[in-house]
């Protein structure tokens, strides 16, 4: 969903302080008034009206050089598990993180983790 326009913004906060209610606001610009709510206490404690920055990339603990390495530790150990090769990586890298960023760099990397029974 897309950030309302400075220009809304703008218009909702010249009908606020023109003595307008809020519900009244919300009426007519066809917005929800805890938005206009919202709207008010951001100009109020942050001093401006623009919209927040949204989400953002994640970014992989597991790069470069470390990448690298994850590879070589599967080649040398074929049947280790994720949390195997998490706390492998936290031991020799220095790299603390989650099994699932082990899962998404074995998987940027094209390895298989499947075990024989």
């Amino acid at each position: 969903m897309k950030a309302y326009s400075m220009d809304l913004r703008k218009r909702v906060l010249a009908m606020c302080d023109a003595g307008h209610g809020t519900a009244d606001v919300a009426r007519v610009l066809n917005v929800s008034s805890a938005w206009v709510r919202r709207l008010k206490q951001r100009r109020r404690e942050d001093g401006t009206i623009a919209p927040r920055a949204c989400g953002g990339d994640r970014v992989s603990k597991i790069c470069g050089q470390a990448l690298t390495r994850l590879h070589e530790f599967v080649q040398e150990q074929p049947g280790a598990t994720l949390p195997q090769l998490q706390e492998r990586c936290g031991q020799e890298l220095g790299i603390h993180c989650s099994v699932m960023a082990v899962w998404r760099a074995c998987r940027k990397l094209g390895l298989s983790l499947k075990k024989k029974r």
